[in-house]
């Protein structure tokens, strides 16, 4: 374990499994659920008419004059215009949004066997919206489209037997269909495989599939997979220990806004792993990280700040980001949040709040927080002396 200067110990950031991935889309469940719905190329049946005047409409913007055309076809039972509709009620084009009206018309077409439509009426109900959310209708409805070979519904039965929701869990079904999936090209379910893989859910682990699977769907340029495939290279697992290609495909995903990928960057080109060092782009990856949320990075961004790498030094930006990282529970943030109001560095001094602190990440099981609390007792407060870091010395 590294440290930065005298001030404070630098924990690195822990990472997280690289099969960890942060949900981006509405509601979105973790290893590829529900996703935002996706938009559906607008199909154009044989017969020519309205349907393609409506067609030629909606290519142009000109949602208002498609709707128009399709509603007559649809209400005759036009399983295509249905869709559509659905599609246009669901994004608020040309109509108001009406995500009841969405989930009616493309419930009309997924009765008449439309793969897209049953997916998406399963995303509906699995979100909730526009219909009660059910988690049972929407394996249903994704079955029902994941049958006739329609990859994303596959992906995200997938994810429903993953997590046994609206089915009885089953790592081994989960696998089944993210398989078929991932054999179409399909780049979530290729992650997904190698997420199982590397953890051995469903499958024996192996390694080596892990690394194929991951490498199929981060050179499609899925977010998940490129910082999976920079998680395997930085530890060497299943492939050799190469900081360089860690940083290649953490720098593809952290450039598509991924936090963990950018607060794994910031910490190479802190450590000068794969990279020349420098504290400066260490400090830009972090920050682009936090102000997303990411406790590790706000975490780090602290350290930085308290460190004068790359930055200016600045106690008070410190115990901001200190204090962002620590009220989402992270001790080591706690920790030194405690430090700062015990010594006065960039917050005004307060034992009580110091100790308050001090408890919340000795509670977390932080030795150096339990010290601290055994020398900050009010019996002692006169007698402590502060060191030239800013922490308290034992007498």
């Amino acid at each position: 374990m590294k440290k930065l200067g005298s001030a404070l110990v630098v924990l690195v950031a822990i990472f997280g499994g690289a099969g960890e991935v942060w949900a981006k889309s509405i509601k979105a469940i973790l290893r590829g659920g529900f996703l935002a719905l996706a938009v559906i190329a607008l199909a154009v049946p044989a017969n020519a008419g309205p349907f393609e005047d409506g067609m030629a409409a909606a290519k142009r913007g000109d949602y208002a004059i498609a709707v128009r055309l399709w509603q007559p076809m649809a209400e005759q039972g036009d399983s295509t215009a249905q869709h559509n509709l659905g599609f246009v009620y669901y994004d608020g084009q040309g109509v108001p949004q009406d995500l009841a009206k969405a989930a009616k018309w493309y419930r009309m077409a997924a009765d008449q066997g439309v793969a897209e439509s049953q997916r998406n009426l399963g995303l509906m109900y699995g979100n909730g919206e526009g219909v009660p959310q059910d988690n049972a209708e929407a394996a249903k409805w994704f079955r029902k489209a994941a049958e006739q070979g329609f990859a994303q519904a596959q992906t995200n039965l997938g994810a429903m037997y993953s997590k046994g929701r609206g089915v009885p869990q089953d790592d081994a079904e989960a696998v089944k269909w993210w398989r078929l999936a991932a054999e179409q090209g399909n780049a979530e379910a290729q992650n997904n495989l190698g997420v199982t893989y590397e953890e051995g859910k469903g499958v024996p682990q192996d390694f080596s599939d892990m690394v194929k699977w991951y490498r199929l769907a981060a050179e499609q340029g899925y977010v998940r997979a490129q910082f999976n495939f920079g998680a395997i290279y930085e530890k060497g697992k299943g492939v050799p220990l190469d900081f360089a290609e860690a940083v290649k495909w953490y720098r593809l995903a952290a450039g598509q806004g991924d936090a963990k990928a950018q607060n794994n960057l910031g910490q190479l080109y802190q450590q000068g792993e794969g990279v020349p060092q420098d504290h400066a782009e260490a400090a830009k990856w972090y920050r682009k990280a936090a102000e997303q949320g990411a406790v590790k990075a706000q975490y780090n961004l602290g350290v930085i700040y308290a460190n004068g790498l790359g930055v200016t030094q600045n106690h008070t930006k410190a115990a901001g980001w200190f204090r962002k990282a620590a009220e989402q529970g992270h001790a080591d943030a706690q920790y030194n949040l405690g430090v700062g109001y015990f010594s006065g560095k960039g917050l005004q001094q307060d034992y009580t709040k110091a100790s308050g602190w001090f408890r919340k990440a000795a509670e977390q099981g932080s030795a150096q927080a339990k010290s601290a609390l055994d020398l900050i007792k009010p019996t002692h407060v006169k007698t402590i002396r502060i060191g030239p870091d800013g922490k308290p010395i034992p007498e």
